[in-house]
């Protein structure tokens, strides 16, 4: 595991990894609550952003529902209006970064209001959500295999709740695009715009419960 953590973070400062990297951070901790209690769907919906085209189709059937829940997730977030509202808002400052931003903006107030969607603690689900993908370890894609132990070792899950945690995950993103995006300045950016931004989230994410909901019925 110490070799794992150690060559996770050598590729997660390669420019190639950390576009890998920040696909996978975003909306992390929602795909995790919205995936239920099947703990191979929790993996396939988790490793799904490392699971191109039909590739799919080789996973198991709950991995493979997890995958494509995944990706319907993905589909509804982006078109929403309340989402597409949110990255407007904070377009001027980070134009083409601004769905990364705000991807990670809902996660921090899922984790900020987590009681109200959750009647276990956030430290524990995290520690849930580890145990699940160490135990389904060897189905996971390789790239996903190198995150693991960085993920597991700076605790990404639990980072969300905490703007001084934020902070250090903007300038880690903002330093890995050679200050480009100006990442760096998104918790004061949020903070700018709490308000609607975390009105936008109360009321976007409970649309989202109510499709994944209907998704899994489905299945």
């Amino acid at each position: 595991m110490v070799f794992l953590h150690r060559l996770s973070i050598i590729n997660l400062n390669c420019p190639k990894w950390f576009i890998f990297a920040q696909n996978i951070i975003m909306n992390l901790l929602a795909h995790a609550q919205l995936s239920g209690d099947n703990e191979r769907v929790l993996a396939g919906n988790l490793m799904a952003d490392a699971v191109k085209g039909r590739t799919w189709e080789k996973y198991a059937p709950d991995i493979q529902s997890g995958i494509l829940l995944h990706r319907q997730i993905d589909d509804f977030t982006d078109k929403h209006p309340l989402v597409r509202q949110s990255k407007a808002v904070i377009r001027e400052q980070y134009g083409l970064y601004s769905g990364v931003v705000t991807d990670i903006y809902f996660d921090h107030f899922l984790a900020s209001d987590w009681e109200t969607y959750s009647d276990t603690s956030l430290v524990n689900f995290s520690s849930h959500v580890y145990s699940i993908l160490s135990r389904h370890f060897t189905l996971l894609p390789p790239r996903i295999k190198y995150i693991l132990p960085f993920m597991m070792s700076q605790n990404w899950l639990n980072s969300y709740a905490s703007p001084r945690e934020l902070k250090r995950i903007f300038y880690g993103m903002d330093r890995r695009t050679g200050f480009r995006s100006g990442m760096k300045t998104a918790v004061v950016v949020m903070e700018t715009h709490y308000k609607i931004l975390h009105e936008n989230f109360r009321k976007f994410y409970p649309q989202l419960e109510q499709r994944v909901e209907e998704v899994l019925a489905s299945a």
